[in-house]
């Protein structure tokens, strides 16, 4: 039986994805600027958990551990980052789904629980009926990324013609089948009529590892969690799947300019709470994250993985998130998109 955030039994801080809380001072400050009633002066009393659907080293974690460590310190509790990799993000969403709806545990899902509605028959959790949306956290677009020692391109146009010289040799990595990256690499492949095999992996952090160890020669990521890898050389990006560069990232061309129009994608991250949370929690949260972003500390990072700041709260969120959902079963639908 799957247990859920609260059931887990006390992990030592050497083996625990805690981050440490301090500055207790300051949620005296910041609760008497949201005007919330006694109820929300209450939280959070104890830790605070953020289901993180993936496993570490991947997109999500990259936002997720800047983000929950600033607000650890502005609301004198630690944030634990709980990964719950598996399914391509759908376990994860799954156990948060059953979480308690205390104001106690949180989800951090993807543009990627968006498109699984349309790839699975059948879930065990509804983002729709499950959720209370929250917040978006970031928009990144996504990047095609090559392993420089296996792919011997420089640009998009030099690896359209080396994929077509090489039929079925090269391969794709994706955090799992039916997320991001794997429909990113069928659009790809479609639009460009090429072929490249996929390999799906329980998240984004496993396929990165191995692209950069050559066990595959490309993935189709979001810039967020391929960023430091890019800086560092390891990774060598061809374009951007967008229509505009890329914050903290101007020297990588777009995919409009390398000659793939069409090609546009982004990687999106949001909070959501257990439907039942109390709204004096969501609210409170909310005015965490308005100061995060707000704060130049955050503002940076995100410039640094790609990222614009987000603005999406509440029902406008939600009304995005609805609008995603349907924009990708079209895709799925267009494509006749397959699992592997």
């Amino acid at each position: 039986m799957t247990r859920h955030p609260t059931d887990r039994p006390p992990v030592s801080f050497e083996r625990r994805d805690v981050l440490r809380a301090g500055g207790a001072g300051v949620l005296g400050a910041a609760l008497a600027g949201t005007g919330l009633g006694a109820h929300a002066q209450a939280w959070p009393s104890r830790p605070v958990t953020v289901v993180v659907p993936f496993p570490p080293g991947g997109g999500t974690d990259a936002f997720a551990r800047p983000l929950f460590a600033w607000m650890s310190k502005q609301m004198g509790q630690q944030v634990v980052i709980d990964n719950r990799g598996g399914a391509g993000g759908n376990l994860g969403a799954a156990v948060s789904a059953k979480a308690a709806p205390d104001g106690y545990n949180w989800f951090m899902g993807a543009v990627h629980h968006t498109i699984a509605p349309s790839i699975y028959p059948k879930l065990d959790y509804s983002l729709t009926n499950d959720f209370i949306p929250v917040a978006l956290i970031s928009n990144v677009p996504q990047v095609i990324v090559v392993n420089p020692q296996k792919v011997p391109v420089k640009d998009l146009k030099e690896f359209l013609a080396y994929l077509r010289a090489n039929p079925a040799k090269l391969t794709y990595g994706s955090a799992g089948n039916g997320s991001s990256h794997h429909l990113a690499g069928e659009l790809f492949k479609s639009q460009t009529k090429t072929f490249i095999t996929h390999i799906p992996y329980r998240g984004a952090g496993p396929a990165l590892q191995d692209l950069i160890g050559g066990q595959v020669d490309i993935m189709f990521d979001g810039l967020g969690s391929s960023a430091t890898h890019i800086k560092s050389g390891r990774l060598r990006p061809l374009a951007v799947a967008a229509q505009k560069r890329a914050p903290g990232f101007p020297d990588i061309p777009t995919s409009v300019e390398a000659g793939v129009p069409t090609y546009q994608v982004a990687t999106w991250y949001g909070l959501w709470a257990p439907k039942g949370t109390p709204k004096e929690a969501i609210d409170r949260m909310n005015a965490e994250l308005k100061a995060a972003f707000a704060s130049k500390e955050i503002r940076d990072a995100w410039t640094g993985l790609g990222s614009e700041i987000p603005t999406l709260t509440g029902s406008a969120f939600g009304d995005f998130v609805n609008a995603e959902t349907a924009r990708w079963a079209a895709v799925v639908k267009a494509g006749n998109i397959k699992m592997d």
